[in-house]
């Protein structure tokens, strides 16, 4: 699947992305170029998926990566999208962030590295964890058309 002329988007695909700057403002909308590759924030409350109760993946909107389940998310009234656990291990990847004169964990996309949010030890059982992302950076497939497409292959 390749989305918005991104030659690297895919929800199959798992081999790292490793393209230089000038590319990814070519392939990326300018509010996902601003996220994914600028690390910043949208505001809170501004985010399509912070009410969705809908049944399905959310990927990463750069490259495609299975990031998050909805049956991870919960309303933590942050403001942002916010869930309990990745898809895998590998579905995300954790930097310290020392910006803004605060001490945060960042999480990125374990395909390209695109900043997605942070997450928190503030969250509920099982994991205890919040992971607070942008909406922005996200992609959602609802659960019935994923199989539909699976059930294609």
């Amino acid at each position: 699947m390749e989305k918005n002329n991104n030659p690297v988007y895919s929800r199959t695909d798992s081999s790292k992305v490793n393209l230089p700057e000038e590319e990814w403002k070519k392939v990326l909308s300018p509010e996902v170029y601003y996220i994914a590759r600028q690390k910043g924030t949208e505001r809170p409350w501004t985010s399509k998926y912070e009410n969705s109760k809908e049944v399905g993946t959310y990927y990463c909107a750069a490259c495609g990566n299975p990031l998050f389940k909805s049956d991870t998310k919960f309303e933590s009234g942050c403001g942002w999208p916010s869930f309990y656990e990745p898809i895998s291990k590998t579905s995300v990847i954790y930097l310290e962030d020392r910006s803004h004169g605060m001490v945060r964990t960042e999480v990125e996309c374990g395909r390209c590295h695109a900043h997605l949010g942070h997450v928190f030890n503030d969250g509920p059982p099982p994991t205890g964890l919040r992971y607070c992302i942008n909406g922005v950076i996200l992609d959602f497939e609802k659960a019935q058309k994923a199989e539909e497409q699976y059930n294609k292959k």
